[in-house]
């Protein structure tokens, strides 16, 4: 579970989260929904100690992000997922997703390479564990990042706008894999501007406005009665 207790997050004199407050529960998918600059990003880059906070909590089973000798452990029950890809473009496929469970889980590495070829063979790309990054499309590595979090066996998964520098065709592959991480109860905290998706993914919504939740609530209900004026508004300008 993460647990975010009125947190607060500022650069310099701006001020990017206000008093914010929100529970992830283990088991759902959460999408946090909300205009650009609103904080959404900034949210989840602070619950796995990215960003420091400047008020306020957030523990993760437990661990609080304002004990920095936590942070390693919370990093690695929170894998998180970037809008860019960050592979390492020296490294090939199968290289990247195994480096950091042998790194820092300490996995073998025939035991570290079965299971990154389960994983891309989960989201059709083994036959290309032995390519680099630049050999392959934008979706074929977004797909790459995310088996690489999921190869450290994480808690919870952060997804931070990971469809937004990809072309349609190449979102649509991306979305499949979430989708399919959904179904099998994959606890995910996603950050998406994709509202059609969130609709039908999603267990829950959060929406955040100039670093304030206006509302937090199951899915179906945040999308039935958007009853405040700005999410109306918010929610007619993306369709």
């Amino acid at each position: 579970m993460i647990e975010v207790e009125r947190v607060s997050k500022s650069f310099g004199r701006t001020e990017v989260l206000r008093d914010v407050s929100v529970t992830f529960a283990d088991g759902q998918v959460t999408a946090v929904l909300g205009p650009s600059g609103s904080g959404k990003s900034t949210l989840i880059r602070c619950v796995n100690g990215l960003e420091r906070v400047s008020a306020g909590d957030i523990r993760v089973n437990g661990l609080s992000v304002r004990h920095r000798r936590s942070l390693g452990a919370i990093r690695r029950q929170c894998a998180m997922v970037f809008q860019q890809f960050n592979l390492f473009p020296h490294l090939t496929v199968l290289d990247n997703i195994t480096l950091a469970p042998m790194r820092v889980l300490k996995v073998p590495r025939g035991q570290a390479e079965d299971k990154a070829r389960r994983l891309l063979a989960a989201v059709a790309m083994e036959p290309l564990a032995g390519r680099f990054p630049a050999e392959l499309s934008g979706g074929q590595q977004q797909r790459v990042a995310i088996c690489r979090a999921l190869a450290m066996e994480p808690a919870h998964v952060l997804l931070d706008e990971v469809t937004s520098a990809l072309v349609p065709e190449m979102t649509v592959e991306v979305l499949a894999v979430i989708e399919r991480l959904a179904l099998a109860g994959t606890t995910m905290v996603m950050v998406t501007h994709e509202i059609e998706f969130a609709r039908r993914v999603a267990n829950r919504i959060v929406f955040l406005d100039e670093g304030r939740i206006l509302a937090q609530q199951p899915a179906g209900e945040f999308f039935a009665a958007s009853h405040q004026e700005r999410i109306a508004r918010f929610l007619a300008k993306m369709r």
